[in-house]
């Protein structure tokens, strides 16, 4: 079976879905090995060590460069969605994290009648750290680089 023709028949969108993955079975043993507990939740959650996005499409630019050079256009494209996707995942999506906790905070601590929309506590963990957006480049550049390279030898 060639590589390419599993999944979505398109080598870089593999190489970053693989990313996505690795990244997503990473936070699952990390909250494993930190918390000592089986949440199989993070196996598709956002938010939390490393970046699966910043994975996704870190791996994706760096396999469009491995592929078609670092000055093609292609590239430029694949590069700036990686920019814009990881400072949304460390700022915008951590600022709403952040609100969320307030949030919950106040609803946890509500003394009269919870009006009904206070009933769903919200989810904390939709943004990442400086660092876990740079780990998950990280991995998303190994697996993109790394797959690019090792696929079309």
């Amino acid at each position: 079976m060639n590589v390419v023709d599993f999944l979505t028949g398109n080598l870089i969108l593999n190489l970053a879905i693989l990313a996505w993955a690795v990244a997503q079975v990473i936070k699952f043993v990390v909250v494993l090995v930190t918390e000592k507990r089986l949440d199989w939740r993070h196996i598709v959650s956002s938010g939390g060590m490393p970046s699966s996005h910043s994975a996704f499409v870190c791996a994706c630019a760096a396999s469009v460069a491995y592929l078609y050079g670092w000055s093609s256009p292609l590239f430029a494209i694949a590069a700036s969605m990686a920019i814009v996707v990881m400072y949304d995942a460390s700022n915008v999506r951590r600022a709403a994290g952040e609100q969320a906790k307030i949030l919950n905070y106040i609803m946890e601590h509500w003394t009269q009648m919870k009006p009904a929309m206070f009933g769903k506590e919200l989810k904390e963990l939709l943004g990442h750290t400086p660092l876990q957006v740079f780990m998950g480049a990280l991995l998303g550049i190994a697996v993109g680089w790394g797959g690019g390279w090792f696929f079309t030898r």
